[in-house]
């Protein structure tokens, strides 16, 4: 466990984790994409009524039996593929990150960011303070 990393590790350490907060953006758009898709489902299910209502029965059955619960991929619902997104490659990506961090950086987060906001800001000007420096979460 490195606690003083030099640059070149910090900058590298900082990709990685920038890698996986695009990874965290992606899985969000995931969940949208599982959301949006069951309201889609739902929706259907709502125009299958109408329809019955309306006396076109030949169309309500065929979008209940074509449409309405049907699988997105081969043999998935999108809560399947959001699972095996988040026990997959998710999971890899983040516990390498984490396990990385823990190895080159004492566990603490963003360094890189940390070291920027020191450049970056004024420093003795009010709102640009340091701030307590990034610290390992508990158990690690």
């Amino acid at each position: 466990m490195d606690e003083n990393p030099d640059a070149a590790t910090v900058e590298a350490v900082g990709k990685v984790t920038e890698a996986l907060e695009t990874i965290e953006r992606a899985r969000g758009h995931l969940y949208s994409f599982h959301q949006l898709t069951g309201s889609a489902d739902l929706a259907l299910g709502e125009a299958v009524e109408q329809l019955e209502k309306a006396g076109h029965g030949d169309w309500a059955r065929r979008i209940s039996e074509e449409l309405i619960g049907r699988n997105v991929l081969p043999d998935r619902w999108t809560f399947q593929v959001v699972e095996e997104y988040d026990d997959g490659y998710y999971k890899a990506h983040r516990d390498l990150e984490r396990e990385l961090l823990t190895s080159l950086t004492g566990g603490r987060r963003h360094l890189h960011e940390q070291q920027m906001k020191d450049d970056r800001r004024t420093h003795g000007r009010p709102g640009h303070e340091a701030g307590v420096p990034s610290k390992p979460p508990a158990g690690t």
